[in-house]
C-alpha cells in the first residue's frame, strides 16, 4: 500500500481530539453495560459523541452515521457537526458511537466506540445495507483476496502465500444463519473458525494483529462498518474487498440516493477510504483489540487506539476520567 499524502486539512484536527470523541461515547455507553437496554446504551453514546464533535474546530459532515434523518434524531447522514460550520476545514466523518449495541447490553466482548475522518470526499457514502466483505492483514501479495473467488479459493491462496496448509488458517465470521453455507465450506477445508456475535469492525482489524491468530475475515455485515474497517486498514496495512448487497428495490434506491451508481461494484480499500484518514476507537467492553471502560472509585479508565494513514502511526492511549 502506498502511503497517503499527508493532509494539511487533517493537521488542523488533532489526532488526540478524535480519541477524546470516542472516549466520551465509550464512557457514556459503559454506564449501561449489561443492563439489557440496547437503545438506551446507543442513545447515550450518540449524545456524548455528538457533543464532543461539536466542540471541535471543523466543518464536519456525517457521511456514515446512525441512519437517515427521518430514522435518527442525531448523527444522521448529512448532519453538520463542529464549531466552525461554514468556515472551518471540511471533514467527512464516518462513525459508530456504539459498535456492538447487543454486546454492550449483554456485557459481551468487543463493543467499541468508533470514528473515522477524512478530507471532504474521502469516505464512501455507504448506505445502511449489507456488504459482503473479505479482509486479511498486511504482508501478502496485492489482490490475494477477491470476492469473485470462492471461500475455498481465497483460503488456499492465503495459505500458500503464508506457507501453510488451509487447515492452519483461522477465519473470523459473524455468527449468523446467513453464513451457514460459508461456515460449512470453511470447516470442510479444516479451517479454524472464530465465530463472533457482533462487532465486525473489531473482527476485520483483528486480521492485522498476529496475537489474535485470525488470518482472514469473511462474510456479510453492515456496509457502514465496512467503511470504518477499511479506514483502519488504510492506516495499518492489509487488504479489504467489499460489495454492497441489496435485499429489495428500496435498498437499491437508497444507495442511488447517496451517489452509488454501480450496484455490483467490488470496492477495494482505497475506494472505501481515500487519501489521508484518521481512525480512532475506544473500548466499551473488554475485547481482542481494546480493554473496556473500568470504574475505580471516582475514576473511569479507558483504552483507545488512534491511527493515521499518511504516517502509518498507531498510538495506544490510556485515559483516566474523573467522575
Amino acid at each position: 500500500m502506498t502511503a497517503a499524502t499527508r493532509s494539511k486539512t487533517l493537521d488542523r484536527v488533532l489526532v488526540l481530539e478524535m480519541v477524546r470523541v470516542t472516549e466520551a461515547a465509550a464512557v457514556a455507553a459503559s454506564t449501561l453495560t449489561g443492563r439489557g437496554d440496547e437503545k438506551a446504551a446507543d442513545a447515550a453514546a450518540v449524545e456524548a459523541m455528538r457533543a464532543a464533535l461539536n466542540e471541535l474546530y471543523m466543518d464536519g459532515t456525517v457521511v456514515i452515521g446512525e441512519g437517515e434523518r427521518d430514522e435518527a434524531p442525531m448523527l444522521f447522514i448529512g448532519e453538520k457537526v463542529g464549531s466552525a460550520i461554514g468556515k472551518g476545514p471540511k471533514i467527512d466523518i464516518a462513525l459508530d458511537p456504539l459498535e456492538g449495541t447487543t454486546i454492550c447490553a449483554t456485557a459481551g466482548p468487543n463493543s467499541l466506540a468508533v470514528l473515522a475522518i477524512a478530507e471532504e470526499g474521502g469516505l464512501l457514502n455507504a448506505p445502511d445495507v449489507y456488504m459482503d466483505k473479505i479482509a486479511c492483514g498486511p504482508g501478502y501479495p496485492e489482490g490475494i483476496i477477491d470476492l469473485d473467488k470462492s471461500p475455498t479459493e481465497n483460503v488456499r491462496a492465503l495459505a500458500a502465500a503464508k506457507g501453510v496448509e488451509p487447515k492452519d488458517i483461522i477465519a473470523c465470521v459473524l455468527d449468523r444463519p446467513r453464513h451457514q453455507k460459508l461456515i460449512a465450506e470453511l470447516r470442510a477445508l479444516g479451517c479454524g473458525i472464530m465465530l463472533i456475535g457482533d462487532g465486525d469492525v473489531a473482527g476485520v482489524i483483528a486480521t492485522t494483529n498476529p496475537d489474535t491468530t485470525i488470518d482472514i475475515y469473511m462474510g456479510a455485515g453492515g456496509a457502514p462498518e465496512g467503511v470504518l474497517a477499511a479506514a483502519a486498514l488504510r492506516c495499518v496495512g492489509g487488504q479489504f474487498k467489499g460489495r454492497l448487497l441489496f435485499r429489495n428495490d428500496d435498498e437499491r434506491a437508497r444507495a442511488a440516493k447517496w451517489g452509488v451508481t454501480d450496484l455490483d461494484k467490488q470496492y477495494d480499500l482505497t475506494e472505501l477510504a481515500r487519501g489521508d484518514c484518521i481512525f480512532a476507537a475506544t473500548g466499551v467492553t473488554d475485547g481482542s483489540l481494546l480493554a473496556g471502560v473500568k470504574r475505580k472509585g471516582k475514576i473511569m479508565t479507558t483504552e483507545s487506539v488512534v491511527m493515521r494513514a499518511s504516517s502509518g502511526t498507531v498510538r495506544w492511549v490510556k485515559g483516566e476520567h474523573r467522575i
